[in-house]
């Protein structure tokens, strides 16, 4: 038999496996059959990045396409917009034109990111007024002679909503928008990166409008402090499943807001939390308030890291053996960043977390074989980043080779599907090799390939 005898069904699960969107293209042009199946999923995500390669001539030639081709446009449903030419918006109508034209074609675009300062403008804002099925927006909140924001309020079908470096004119019309979809609202998330505007006062404002959220996330905003989120939590309906807080205001009481939330029972749905750490807190209470706050859910994803230089002390480990104690059975994802943990903790979350199954963790180099040996108790593993100190490395740093990789993943569970180190990642894969006449599977390293941007570099943002 011949691939081309096989039913033609199971062309859209092989495709499946086929992620990067130059290995789509290529499958396109295979012949017809392969070309009605692959286009579709060549187009239903787009994503241009600031680091790719003449990535401002490539949003060109996609907007040129989407505006010409509009059955093109009609399969589109992910749109990831991180780099952008100003001058588009700024000096060349025509250009402009091929812009607007694209985005009204979309009509079926589910989820758009627009994240270039001073690249989004009116115009362009209300081309997403033509896109009726849109449900997720991310967008660069500085508007200031770019766009006015009260064209957000012709946006209304959204559940998730991310917003980065709000402005005072932006944040005026959040009340108003955020009520026009308070019943299917269900994910906020503020970047402000160390802006004061957002305050307390500012969610005390938005809180009823806000009473249907899963997820609230809230980085870099110094002036916001317990009493704010309190606000929020307290007028939840459900109880949210996600909270972030990321920076926040170091007269943040975490005692006084654990207390409130476990005597009112508002976070018992808490799945997954991301919490920074800043060197001028009172540590010892901190940690006991974490302690508290999470006395009641089951949390899943746990994401702890230091806002400032890198963080070293023994007082968080009555942390780790909480979590170890009390969420063993639920935990999912362990991650702490720019922070010492000590391999008796690791040890503890990786022999007694059954379900384990991402590890993000500072690791001395020295000590990889220690590693190892904890990584080999957690059988439900598939991905593991480790850090390096770095800040102890003052003239070189260290670089893990793959050998060395390899020789830490034969020790994991077969289960293991991605491996990473500071600042490079690998998929792990499986080849069938004969050795002595038998066939047997060993694991090898491969770039790279899933278009999305790996969970552990989105974590620390502040």
């Amino acid at each position: 038999m011949q691939f081309i005898d096989l039913p033609v069904e199971i062309l859209p699960e092989v495709l499946n496996f086929v992620v990067k969107p130059q290995h789509l293209a290529s499958a396109c042009l295979v012949n017809k059959t392969f070309q009605t199946f692959a286009v579709p999923r060549l187009y239903a995500r787009i994503s241009i990045y600031s680091w790719h390669k003449e990535g401002k001539d490539k949003v060109v030639k996609l907007f040129d396409t989407l505006s010409r081709c509009a059955y093109l446009a009609l399969l589109v449903r992910r749109l990831e917009i991180r780099d952008f030419p100003k001058a588009v918006t700024l000096l060349d109508s025509d250009l402009l034109q091929h812009v607007l034209r694209g985005i009204r074609n979309c009509t079926g675009l589910t989820s758009c990111i627009w994240t270039r300062d001073g690249s989004l403008n009116s115009e362009i804002l209300e081309a997403f007024h033509y896109c009726p099925d849109l449900r997720e927006l991310e967008f660069n909140g500085h508007n200031d002679g770019n766009y006015d924001p009260k064209l957000l309020l012709g946006i209304t079908g959204l559940s998730r909503i991310s917003i980065i470096m709000p402005s005072v004119m932006v944040l005026s019309q959040l009340e108003p928008w955020f009520s026009k979809m308070s019943d299917r609202l269900r994910n906020l998330t503020l970047i402000c990166k160390s802006s004061r505007i957002v305050t307390d006062s500012v969610l005390e404002t938005l809180a009823l409008s806000l009473v249907n959220l899963d997820h609230l996330h809230l980085t870099g905003c110094p002036k916001v402090t317990h009493r704010g989120v309190w606000a929020l939590v307290s007028t939840n309906q459900s109880g949210l499943k996600g909270l972030g807080l990321e920076g926040v205001s170091l007269a943040f009481d975490m005692n006084l807001f654990a207390k409130q939330c476990v005597a009112s029972g508002s976070l018992s749905q808490l799945r997954a939390i991301t919490l920074t750490v800043h060197h001028q807190i009172p540590l010892k209470a901190w940690v006991q308030g974490v302690i508290d706050l999470l006395s009641l859910s089951k949390i899943e994803l746990f994401h702890i890291y230091s806002t400032g230089a890198f963080f070293e002390s023994p007082l968080t480990d009555e942390l780790w053996n909480h979590l170890v104690t009390t969420h063993s059975e639920s935990l999912i994802r362990f991650s702490v960043h720019r922070m010492m943990i000590d391999m008796d903790a690791i040890h503890k979350i990786c022999a007694n977390c059954p379900n384990l199954e991402q590890l993000f963790v500072v690791v001395d180099p020295n000590y990889l074989d220690e590693l190892a040996d904890c990584l080999a108790h957690a059988r439900k593993m598939r991905t593991i980043h480790i850090n390096f100190p770095l800040e102890a490395f003052i003239d070189t740093v260290p670089i893990l080779r793959p050998d060395r990789v390899l020789e830490v993943i034969n020790k994991c569970s077969p289960t293991v599907v991605q491996f990473g180190c500071n600042a490079k990642v690998w998929q792990v894969v499986r080849q069938v090799v004969r050795a002595s006449g038998e066939l047997h599977t060993e694991a090898a390293l491969a770039p790279y390939e899933n278009p999305d941007i790996p969970e552990q570099f989105l974590v620390v943002r502040t």
